[in-house]
This record gives structure tokens, C-alpha cells and sequence, in this order.
């Protein structure tokens, strides 16, 4: 009997070891499945705004941190606008907004005017997106093809 009672507390103890060791397992992948999708959404966004802004042919100075407002190499009158209210970004285009991400907790782009003050040389986007409990933050620069001199 006495055998029985240890070979069953050993069993225990070996149960128990292998659930929480399964509850770990479980719990982490949550966690980097909710980091891959925040990074993942924010990596797709920054994909389609950058070619945008690099090839345009002229980028509004005076929008604000949260807007991106140009003319792209087609012609077409564009703004990237962050909604903080709503954790937001859209796409405005022709009288029409889009939605480009949600979940965005900040977003800004940072333009660096030439030393003239004529023209944006190049525009620093910063996004940083959630899902879950995960939060990430991605940057890039973007100089315009147009004004490289």
C-alpha cells in the first residue's frame, strides 16, 4: 500500500509538472502570435505607404505630425491621416477615406524640409500598432526621389 501512495505522489508531481509546463507553452504562444500580428500589421502599412511617398512628386511641410498630405507621380491628390481617437489610419484619396490599420496607438511623420525651406526632402514615419497585450513600434525613412540634388 505504501508503494502505491508513492508511486501515485510521483505521478502527481509528474502531471502537475507536465500541465504547467503546457500552460507556459500556451501562454507564449499567445503572446508572439499577438506580437507577430502587431509587428506583421505594421510592416504592411509602412509596405504601402512608403513607395507611395517616395516617388511623389511634392509633399505638403506644413501638415501636421499625424498627416501626410502629397501629390503622388500620377498626379493624385493623397493624405495619410492618423485618427488618435479612434487608434486609426486612413488613406484619403478623391474625396474618400480608407482604412489602412486600426489598432495604431501612435503614428507620425516627421518632415525634413532642405535647407532652402522649398521643398520636403524626406519624411521619418514612426508607427506603433497592438494586438492583444503586444505592442510594436516601426520606423522608416523615406527621401523623396524627386528632390535628391
Amino acid at each position: 500500500m505504501t508503494e502505491l501512495l508513492i508511486a501515485l505522489a510521483i505521478t502527481a508531481l509528474i502531471i502537475t509538472a507536465v500541465a504547467v509546463a503546457f500552460n507556459a507553452s500556451v501562454t507564449n504562444f499567445k503572446v508572439n502570435d499577438a506580437s507577430f500580428k502587431a509587428l506583421n500589421r505594421a510592416r504592411q502599412t509602412l509596405a504601402l505607404i512608403t513607395p507611395r511617398i517616395r516617388t511623389a512628386q511634392a509633399v505638403d511641410s506644413a501638415s501636421p505630425l499625424n498627416t501626410c498630405s502629397f501629390i503622388t507621380d500620377t498626379g493624385e491628390d493623397i493624405t495619410y491621416r492618423f485618427e488618435s481617437s479612434v487608434r486609426k489610419l486612413y488613406l484619403d484619396k478623391d474625396s474618400n477615406s480608407y482604412l489602412l490599420c486600426d489598432n495604431v496607438d501612435a503614428m507620425t511623420f516627421t518632415k525634413s524640409i532642405d535647407p532652402t525651406g522649398m521643398y520636403v526632402k524626406s519624411v521619418l514615419i514612426s508607427i506603433t500598432v497592438h494586438s492583444g497585450s503586444a505592442q510594436q513600434t516601426l520606423s522608416t525613412a523615406v527621401t523623396i526621389r524627386k528632390n535628391l540634388q
